[in-house]
């Protein structure tokens, strides 16, 4: 479990590709700090496992579901990544929830600059689009931000000046892809109102006949 707020930014020095998974080799400096192999650490937002430690780079598989799910297939030797050690009991949550688990890949249609900030347009599917509210939290790249604007096609959020710094995401450009994970409270709302409905359908199907055939009537 993570915060999405970015300790730094790392870079990929190596790819190890299989045939449905591969092997990133990335590195940093701040997430190695009391890291162990078997930890967690948010790799653009996608919760990876430890499996080897250097003095400046971690090692971490990824499995075929991930690959599937996310841009990180995209990357290449050299590419930035947004990194974050996973939330300890002593850590503020200054951000929100984000469990590292991507819903799915949105595509930046706009960068606009508005003073000292700059609005970021993703566009992505209605799939996603459904969870996503007004001032809802949304996180992209593993960053936590604050939705400002939604519709039927796209979402936009405001990056300030500190975001912008410590994360890659000024780095993009247009057309480029990002990994989104949504607020997970609306996904578990949409399951209990679905079963709460379906049970509902089940209580109807108590009919006059049924009645009779069991000596009701």
């Amino acid at each position: 479990m993570f915060t999405g707020i970015i300790e730094e930014i790392g870079t990929i020095k190596s790819i190890k590709k299989g045939e449905k998974s591969s092997v990133l080799k990335i590195k940093g400096q701040k997430v190695l700090q009391g890291t162990r192999i078997g930890d967690s650490i948010s790799t653009n937002g996608i919760c990876l496992t430890v499996t080897k430690i250097e003095k400046d780079s971690f090692e971490a598989d990824v499995m075929s579901e991930s690959l599937k799910r996310t841009n990180i297939g995209e990357l290449i030797s050299g590419s930035y990544v947004n990194l974050e050690r996973a939330l300890s009991l002593e850590t503020r949550l200054g951000g929100h929830i984000v469990n590292g688990h991507i819903d799915g890949i949105g595509k930046i249609k706009e960068f606009r600059r508005d003073d000292n900030a700059v609005w970021i347009t993703v566009e992505t599917t209605l799939d996603l689009l459904r969870y996503i509210i007004e001032k809802g939290s949304i996180a992209i790249d593993g960053v936590s931000l604050t939705v400002v604007t939604v519709d039927d096609q796209s979402f936009q959020v405001s990056i300030i000046p500190h975001t912008g710094e410590e994360t890659g995401l000024l780095s993009k450009q247009p057309g480029d892809t990002v990994n989104l994970e949504c607020d997970m409270i609306g996904k578990y709302v949409e399951k209990l109102l679905r079963l709460d409905s379906k049970e509902r359908t089940q209580e109807n199907h108590v009919t006059q006949g049924f009645l009779k055939e069991n000596g009701f009537f």
